[in-house]
């Protein structure tokens, strides 16, 4: 009996250190994948203009809320969605309370479709429009992994909560190097909704969309939750100095950051012998400024001499403007100069603000650094400026010569009949 006893124990014990043993790796399976996830985060405004019955016969709620259930009902399984309200619980007239009304409808986190729906259908048009405070609400919500982040603001007006202009909000955001984007769309926009919301998406990388009908905004709201679940470079934060000696280092890879106008960045790079460095840069103007503007980026050695050089200008027709350069290091002639060179990156850009623009935080700027292995000189070299054109020209000569010798063996056959006739 006791011994019946130990083996039923021991057997027991066993059980539960295999059970444990699978159990903690699915754990951790589980949260890396929760820490990789995209998240999506959609701010719905339920202010009390959204009572409008002017989308499709119905008000701007209804319409929202059937959206609503169907994107969650087409959110991909790997999307971490929530849902974040403004305006949605004070109907008072106190401002200073009104600015607050912002809360956390559906957490974001993995869904359940028919408790998010249950959530959606309690809404009713209430209170404020304080778009600002509710983006900085939202950006928290998705704090924390590695996956892509999205804001998606549904409104029908702007904000009424200033002095916190939501297109500050915006650009504060972008400066913290979170990489999350904000996509707007306006519900029957007039023209000033219509600016403040193209600013708030512009600031961010994001998207703005003019909505008139239901199925429009279906869509659109569907478009940019499966965007989310696309696998994208995010790119990484860096803080660039005013002189390449207290510069930050960068290897290959996707950077972020912003220049104040007038100032310049240096950014450093070392590329070994027989490797090449590809640079780029894109300067985005995410606020008002004056036509004709320009951006340089320019390769120079740890003495300040000039490498090689990109630029590129812009009179105003477009909001970003961008330019690259490249730089092949010669293979080293012995061993004893085997070792990588530094090779600083200054980007200046040659906007200025419109009259009145605020200068802070500076614009924004993606650089983009790669560096590879060479080119392989003997195949790529042009041979006396020709390259592979020796391939043409031989062709050419040796047809030249074929049709020369036919020409004249043809003209000697006619001159012979003329001769004989």
């Amino acid at each position: 009996m006791i011994t019946r006893q130990r083996l039923a124990t021991g057997a027991f014990i066993l059980l539960a250190v295999l059970t444990a043993g699978i159990a903690v790796p699915s754990t951790a399976v589980a949260d890396e994948i929760s820490a990789t996830a995209p998240k999506v985060n959609l701010l719905l405004d339920v202010s009390g203009s959204m009572r409008a019955k002017d989308i499709d016969g119905q008000s701007r709620m209804s319409a929202a809320k059937q959206a609503f259930n169907e994107v969650l009902d087409a959110t991909p399984e790997e999307v971490q969605l929530g849902i974040r309200t403004l305006g949605a619980n004070y109907p008072g007239d106190d401002r200073k309370t009104g600015c607050k009304d912002t809360a956390q409808l559906y957490p974001v986190g993995p869904l359940d479709r028919t408790e998010a729906k249950t959530a959606v259908a309690t809404l009713a048009p209430t209170g404020w429009t304080p778009i600002g405070p509710a983006l900085l609400k939202a950006a928290d919500d998705l704090e924390g992994g590695e996956g892509t982040k999205r804001i998606v603001l549904i409104s029908d007006g702007e904000d009424t909560c200033a002095p916190l202009d939501p297109c500050e909000v915006a650009r504060e955001i972008a400066a913290k190097g979170i990489g999350l984007t904000i996509d707007t769309l306006g519900l029957v926009p007039n023209a000033k909704m219509r600016l403040q919301l193209s600013c708030i998406a512009e600031a961010t990388g994001g998207t703005y969309t003019s909505i008139e009908h239901g199925d429009e905004l279906t869509d659109r709201v569907n478009q940019l939750v499966d965007r989310a679940a696309d696998p994208v470079v995010v790119p990484k934060a860096v803080e660039g100095a005013e002189a390449c000696a207290k510069a930050p280092t960068l290897t290959s890879g996707l950077y972020t950051d912003r220049e104040e106008f007038g100032r310049q960045r240096w950014y450093r790079v070392d590329v070994k012998p027989g490797q090449e460095l590809r640079a780029s840069v894109s300067v985005a103007a995410d606020r008002d400024v004056n036509p004709d503007y320009g951006v340089l980026l320019r390769a120079v050695t740890t003495k300040n001499r000039e490498i090689v050089r990109g630029e590129s200008a812009g009179n105003g027709r477009t909001d970003v403007i961008s330019t690259g350069l490249r730089y092949p290091k010669a293979e080293a002639e012995d061993d004893a100069t085997d070792g990588a060179e530094t090779v600083c990156l200054q980007v200046t850009h040659a906007y200025s603000p419109a009259a009145g623009v605020k200068t802070t935080p500076g614009l924004p700027l993606e650089i983009t650094v790669d560096v590879v292995e060479g080119p392989d000189r003997a195949g790529d070299v042009a041979s006396f400026g020709l390259g592979r054109g020796w391939w043409l020209l031989g062709v050419l000569v040796l047809a030249g010569f074929l049709a020369g010798v036919l020409w004249g063996w043809l003209s000697r056959w006619r001159l012979a009949v003329w001769r004989t006739n």
